[in-house]
Formats: structure tokens, C-alpha cells, sequence
């Protein structure tokens, strides 16, 4: 796939990057400028595309890191929209009040014009621009209905100049995202083999089926991949343990990597570090364990070999 004409970008390693480390969460305690600094400078010698998920005080720590040390990175940068319609679907809780509900669509708007102006702030760094994340999908906590999603994009396109995406799970762009494909420049899906008990030897043919699937789907439209990983932990829901470790991870980066490169397919690695913020409060929570990278930014096993001097003792 040509991704130069549509996102004016050469060819490289793509990584979503989320920086929270011990103690720190969105809306808590965020990570320094020097802490940015550090994950920038592992990442920097593997990768030069990073997607970040929105338009936070932690993407905006970021954005200045980037450019005033002047790192090569160009970003994918996000707007986190939240909840507007309840989903009782959704297994962790999509049930709000309708005065929050009312509270959340202020919020996404004042959310979309932040991504406009950091879009416009940084317009040497940030090359493309979603509307939202897993905002549309059945099981998600925080849903959008697609008619919101358009006028978002909507507002993007007036007023910023960047390519405009939405980044989504793979099932809902056949069939319920059809008129939202019209709004964008290009489509961003995402796919999780292991969270849809697949073992680690189905895992790069589903992976390829629910990209083709998409790309079929919409011939005439640029398809990339914004999210694609595997965990290094499970405490068993969701997840059968013995499906997940460092070893499984290896394989399915490898695979996965080597696949992209001969079909020319932009993919964004779910996720750089460890992050034990995210999911329950168990320790082997997989939410906490998709990261290349632990907490402590040691590698995994998967990236030992591209890090030999941090691992020498």
C-alpha cells in the first residue's frame, strides 16, 4: 500500500506509546519531561512513528519533548471521546447518568477542538489525526453513536490540515462504520488474535483476515493497522495463561512484522511499555502486560536483541 499519498510519510517502525509509569494514571499524576525524555530515547532507536491515544497534558509533555530535543519522530494523535449514549453491553459498565451523558458531549467537543489546536501547534510533528478510539464497537464502556463520530471528523477537516482517521476494532468497519469510511481520509482498524482465543498458531492468519476483510471492503481507501499486539500475562479472564509469555510474544511481533514489511502495511505495535495503571487491580491483569518494554523500561524478551547494552549486566 502506498501510504506516502494519502499521509505524505516514508516507510518505518510504528509504536503506540503511552507513558505512565508506577503511581501515575490519566487525570492522576502524569510522567516528567525527563521521564518523556528516556521512553523517547529507547524508542527512538527502532521506531519513527508513535500514536498517541489523545490530546492530554501527558500527548502535549510529549509533543514538546519531540521537538525541542529534536527527535525524528512524526505522531498519530488522537482525541479520547467518551461515553454519549449509555451501552448496557458492554461487560465492565456502560450505564451513566443523563446528566453525565450531557457533560460528555461538552467534553468531546472541547476534546476535539484541543486536537485541533495541538494539530495546528505542531503541525511538524503530529502527521495524522482519529476522531476517537474504540468508541463504536459493542463492547466498549465509553460509545459514540457513528452519526457523533462524522460530525467530529467533520470539525477535524474544517480545522486542521492533517489526514483524519478513527481508530476501531476491525468488526465494525463492514458494516455498522460504512458512512463514516465516506468522512475519512483513510481507515485505522484494530485486531487482537489472543482476545478472541486464538493460539499462537492461528494468530498471524486471523490477523491477516481481519485486515483483509477491511481493505476488500474498501477498495478505494488506505487501511493501516493502529493496534496489534500480544500480552505477556493473564489472570485468566479473557485470556487462557497459558497462551500468553514472553516467548508467545516474540513469535507473534516477528511474524507480524515480517508480514507488514513484504505487503507494505503500516502497523502500529500495541504498546511500548508495560502500564500498570490499566484493567483490575490483579497483578497478572493483561491489560498491565502488553508493553515491549516492563514498567521499569527493561525489554522483554522480544526486544533483547535490539537492546543488548540496556540488558548487559
Amino acid at each position: 500500500m502506498d501510504y506516502s499519498k494519502v499521509l505524505n510519510i516514508e516507510s518505518g517502525l510504528a509504536i503506540c506509546y503511552s507513558g505512565f509509569r508506577e503511581g501515575q494514571m490519566p487525570g492522576g499524576k502524569i510522567p516528567s519531561y525527563e521521564e518523556i525524555k528516556e521512553d523517547l530515547l529507547i524508542l527512538h532507536k527502532n521506531w519513527k512513528y508513535l500514536r498517541l491515544y489523545d490530546c492530554d497534558e501527558h500527548a502535549e509533555v510529549v509533543l514538546d519533548v519531540i521537538r525541542k530535543e529534536k527527535f525524528d519522530f512524526k505522531v498519530m494523535l488522537g482525541a479520547y471521546i467518551v461515553a454519549e449514549v449509555n451501552n448496557y453491553g458492554c461487560p465492565w459498565g456502560g450505564a451513566y447518568s443523563e446528566e453525565q451523558l450531557a457533560k460528555n458531549k461538552v467534553y468531546n467537543v472541547n476534546r476535539i477542538n484541543k486536537l485541533i489546536q495541538f494539530a495546528n501547534q505542531y503541525s511538524d510533528i503530529v502527521f495524522s489525526l482519529s476522531a476517537g478510539n474504540e468508541a463504536c464497537v459493542d463492547w466498549t464502556d465509553h460509545y459514540v453513536p457513528v452519526e457523533r463520530v462524522i460530525k467530529y471528523v467533520r470539525m477535524i477537516k474544517k480545522g486542521a490540515k492533517q489526514p483524519v482517521t478513527f481508530c476501531e476494532n476491525y468488526v465494525p468497519w463492514l458494516d455498522q462504520l460504512k458512512d463514516l469510511v465516506d468522512e475519512l481520509d483513510f481507515i485505522s482498524i484494530h485486531t487482537y488474535p489472543v482476545w478472541e482465543y486464538k493460539n499462537l498458531h492461528e494468530a498471524m492468519e486471523y490477523t491477516k483476515q481481519n485486515f483483509y476483510s477491511v481493505a476488500k471492503k474498501y477498495p478505494n481507501k488506505l487501511v493501516m493497522i493502529t493496534e496489534a499486539g500480544w500480552t505477556t500475562y493473564s489472570n485468566g479472564k479473557g485470556i487462557c495463561p497459558s497462551n500468553v509469555s514472553e516467548e508467545h510474544q516474540k513469535i507473534y511481533y516477528n511474524d507480524l512484522m515480517k508480514w507488514c514489511e513484504e505487503d507494505t502495511i503500516l502497523t502500529f505495535v500495541f504498546e511500548a511499555f508495560d502500564e500498570s495503571w490499566k484493567g483490575s487491580e490483579e497483578a497478572l491483569e493483561p491489560e498491565k502486560h502488553w508493553g515491549l518494554f516492563k514498567v521499569d523500561r527493561t525489554p522483554k524478551l522480544v526486544m533483547k536483541e535490539y537492546y543488548k547494552s540496556e540488558t548487559a549486566e
